[in-house]
């Protein structure tokens, strides 16, 4: 993993993310593996039951119910519907997206 490569780049891969979490905490990559998966695990359990949760200084993740609808421009044959559905959102605090500053 080369740290130019990564910042050249707009993507960065679960695994790299999870060496670069466990290089920063100064913890083992199985340690950083184990406490992102427990993390996540547990996020998608919370919000799937239809909880906010708010991370102080960071953000909030939380469920946005969507109506279904008809697809206009259907595959095949007949009309088509898109059932209700859920879809998880996030919302950064104002100093996080300070934070952020991608260099062009």
């Amino acid at each position: 993993m080369s740290t130019s490569r990564t910042l050249e780049t707009s993507r960065v891969s679960k695994r790299e993310f999870v060496q670069r979490f466990a290089r920063r905490g100064g913890i083992s990559v199985p340690a950083a593996q184990t406490a992102y998966n427990a993390m996540i695990d547990e996020l998608l359990d919370l919000v799937g039951r239809g909880n906010t949760v708010t991370l102080t200084n960071f953000g909030k993740f939380y469920p946005q119910t969507h109506k279904g609808h008809r697809v206009q421009f259907a595959k095949g044959e007949g009309d088509a519907e898109v059932n209700d559905y859920t879809v998880l959102k996030f919302s950064a605090t104002r100093e996080v997206n300070r934070r952020v500053k991608v260099n062009d």
